[in-house]
Parts: C-alpha cells; sequence; structure tokens
C-alpha cells in the first residue's frame, strides 16, 4: 500500500478506530502511540551485482508501558493529525510504498507490509505481514524460482553468484 492510499483511508474514515493486525488473530494493543515516522531511501546492490534504488515511508508503532490495559483504540482522525503535522516539518514521500515497525516482548522487531484493510463495524483494519527474504538475482545465480530443500545449496558461496 502506499503512503497516499493509508493517509485517504484514514481521511475517509475519520471517526473509527485504528486497529493494527500484527499476525493474523493478534492486534497491536490500545495502548500503542505513532512513535515516529521515517523517510526512508534504499540504495542497493544484490547478490549478482544488480543495482536498486527506492523509498519507503515506515510508521513506528510503540506500545506504552503505562498504558497497559487501555480499552479505547486510537482513531483514524488521531493518526491523520499526527501524520499531518509530521509532513508539515518534514514530507513524507506519498506515492512509496508505507510500511509499519513493531515488535512486543513475544513478537520481534519487525518493518511489516499493509496486505489487506477492512472497514469492520467502528474498526478500521490494517493486516500486517512480513515479506520473506529472497534472492534477486536468481536468474544469474542458477537459483529455480521454487527453492526446495535439494536445491537450497544453489546459491552456496562456492557457486559464484553470492
Amino acid at each position: 500500500m502506499k503512503t497516499n492510499e493509508f493517509l485517504s483511508l484514514l481521511k475517509e474514515n475519520p471517526n473509527k478506530n485504528l486497529l493494527f493486525e500484527y499476525k493474523p488473530g493478534q492486534l497491536v494493543p490500545a495502548n500503542y502511540h505513532i512513535t515516529e515516522v521515517k523517510n526512508i531511501t534504499i540504495d542497493s546492490v544484490d547478490c549478482g551485482a544488480g543495482t536498486d534504488f527506492w523509498k519507503e515511508t515506515i510508521i513506528q508503532l510503540w506500545e506504552s508501558p503505562e498504558e497497559i490495559g487501555k480499552r479505547d483504540y486510537m482513531s483514524a482522525f488521531k493518526a491523520l493529525s499526527i501524520l499531518n503535522k509530521v509532513d508539515k516539518i518534514k514530507p513524507m514521500e506519498k506515492e512509496v510504498e508505507v510500511k509499519f515497525e513493531y515488535s512486543n516482548p513475544n513478537f520481534h522487531t519487525a518493518q511489516l507490509f499493509v496486505n489487506a484493510h477492512q472497514v469492520a463495524g467502528n474498526n478500521l483494519v490494517f493486516h500486517l505481514g512480513v515479506e520473506q527474504t529472497d534472492c534477486k538475482a536468481k536468474d544469474i545465480c542458477g537459483v529455480p524460482v521454487e527453492m526446495t530443500s535439494s536445491s537450497a545449496n544453489s546459491c552456496s558461496p562456492e557457486s559464484g553468484c553470492c
């Protein structure tokens, strides 16, 4: 999901509770805060010597230990107000992927993609998920598109691709 799509959904649903499902059936608790918005630029080289460049917006969600047990979720209106304030200080790239950075004691810190969203009653729910790492130079390295345990050594250090 692009940053502008996320912002539009907040604007279209100002009175909805803003919920994030960080893994199936697990919601970020109501005591979350938006603690940081990052404009990220990635300038990379893959294992096949291919270069790539892109930008992302990363919105950090943090659980306040002083508000454990809080029942009322942040509204989409409040989140949009926070993000508009951020945008005035440090403009966000709007046509780039938005991700959410989150962790808790039982879930490692991860940058999560928006897999889907839904309006359910009084809630605007964003279903987040991880994306697996991948070899971007499969054709150069000779890595089959569908990796199996028997082909796992195709991109070993001895293969010459990494």
